[in-house]
């Protein structure tokens, strides 16, 4: 079967969906084919059916106030909370405290700049001549907060993040009422309303193009489908783009893509992130009073360490509800990937019995619920978010400009604002890539 559109957007991801509304509002027909039996790509949404509570598998903080988040939500009066609360530290001596570090690590990224020759942030940390916690800390949030490795990530990339996320607040957290899903939604209706056609169970096998005219082919229970427009927006994660033609999931491209992408593509790094959300019978951890100090983690928000397999928990807070969420992120993520879910909570229990000093076996009797997905092993994504590494100061650029007015590209992983990685740098992309579509 064949069907003629004038675009064909691949990937129904936030990117995909976004551009797909700007689109159809500047007068074009629109085809959106994704992969999955669902919208929103790497965000997914689930609800703890005990609290009510939004679990997410996928993206859940809103970083900053950027307009792509906030304007439609605004629109719709969605309610949004701001995370509060305190930040706890393990040493490496296992002592739990207040994080008092954080000064001397936002000291050290002060001094990033993307002046000069561009290093690894580990090139560039071995520079400073701060204390060796200082140093760890530092560390430990561009793995965390960027899913990154440190001895690959470029600082260029670094210090432009940085001014980005100045310039909206980035260091502020936020959440929605109903969670990410509650974003889809709105994009969601949006396009029903203006009638655009959404294909799920649709896995593009391969873009046959040349200037001009171009053909998708998608393979599905049913057979094969083709559908030829004018042109085609690529909205694939980065993972999915770099992989061997004889992946699964992966897209064949005919003619190959040109060099320009190939270079792009190698000078980019789908960052690796594996997150288990827990909900606990009680919020035990209110009882647990640290040492010597006079309060106890009744107001715990974020809890940090070193800890080899998950060494970052927050909480729900504003809410108090009984659901710790554990973050491992690259190196740490990468030994937990295509475990089972056996083995990655009883890690997850193991690194907060170390970190609370609470018997692992207590623990395991407490969870009552847990919620996770392997990004990493899942073909459709193969990995949590993009980062640039070194020498990659124009990857997000050339992969993101257009081929022989043909060939479209939209994502996180081509934003060139500073944002990329997040949700907000990909609906930026996708307008982005629609103005182009549209000649604005």
């Amino acid at each position: 079967m064949q069907s003629r559109t004038d675009v064909i957007i691949v990937g129904a991801g936030i990117a995909g969906l976004s551009a797909a509304l700007d689109l159809v509002r500047g007068g074009k027909t629109v085809v959106l084919l994704e992969a999955r039996d669902r919208i929103g790509g790497r965000i997914e949404t689930r609800e703890d059916m005990a609290t009510g509570a939004a679990i997410e598998l996928g993206a859940e903080f809103i970083h900053g106030l950027a307009p792509e988040i906030w304007e439609p939500l605004q629109a719709k009066k969605i309610l949004v909370s701001e995370v509060q609360g305190e930040s706890w530290c393990v040493s490496r001596e296992n002592n739990l405290g207040p994080c008092d570090l954080f000064g001397q690590v936002d000291d050290i990224l002060g001094k990033l700049t993307d002046e000069g020759p561009d290093e690894s942030f580990l090139q560039f940390l071995d520079r400073q001549t701060v204390s060796p916690q200082a140093k760890q800390w530092a560390r430990s949030y561009v793995t965390g907060f960027h899913a990154a490795d440190p001895g690959r990530i470029s600082v260029h990339s670094l210090a432009f993040g940085l001014r980005a996320e100045h310039q909206i607040e980035g260091d502020r957290a936020f959440r929605m009422q109903g969670g990410y899903r509650t974003l889809v939604e709105i994009f969601r209706a949006a396009l029903a309303e203006a009638g655009v056609s959404v294909h799920l169970n649709a896995p593009v096998e391969s873009i046959q193009w040349e200037p001009g005219h171009a053909k998708v082919s998608t393979r599905a229970e049913n057979g094969t489908h083709s559908f030829e427009s004018a042109c085609v927006l690529v909205t694939l994660p980065l993972g999915v783009l770099q992989a061997e033609a004889s992946d699964v999931g992966a897209v064949h491209f005919e003619p190959a893509l040109p060099e320009i992408k190939k270079r792009a593509l190698a000078q980019l790094a789908m960052g690796k992130a594996v997150r288990v959300t827990l909900r606990f019978d009680e919020r035990f951890w209110e009882k647990i009073r640290p040492q010597s100090k006079s309060k106890t983690l009744a107001n715990m928000s974020f809890l940090f360490s070193s800890e080899d397999w998950f060494p970052t928990w927050w909480t729900t807070m504003p809410l108090k509800l009984p659901i710790l969420t554990a973050w491992a992120p690259a190196s740490c993520a990468e030994r937990l990937t295509a475990q089972t879910e056996s083995f990655v909570i009883n890690k997850a229990l193991g690194a907060l019995s170390n970190n609370l000093q609470v018997d692992q076996h207590e623990l395991e009797r407490r969870v009552q619920a847990a919620y996770w997905h392997d990004w990493e092993s899942d073909p459709l994504s193969r990995g949590a978010y993009s980062y640039v590494t070194l020498g990659g100061d124009t990857a997000q650029r050339d992969l993101g400009l257009p081929v022989a007015d043909t060939l479209f590209f939209a994502g996180e992983a081509t934003d060139v604002t500073g944002h990329n990685g997040t949700v907000h740098g990909a609906i930026a992309g996708g307008r982005r890539a629609a103005r182009e579509i549209l000649g604005l």
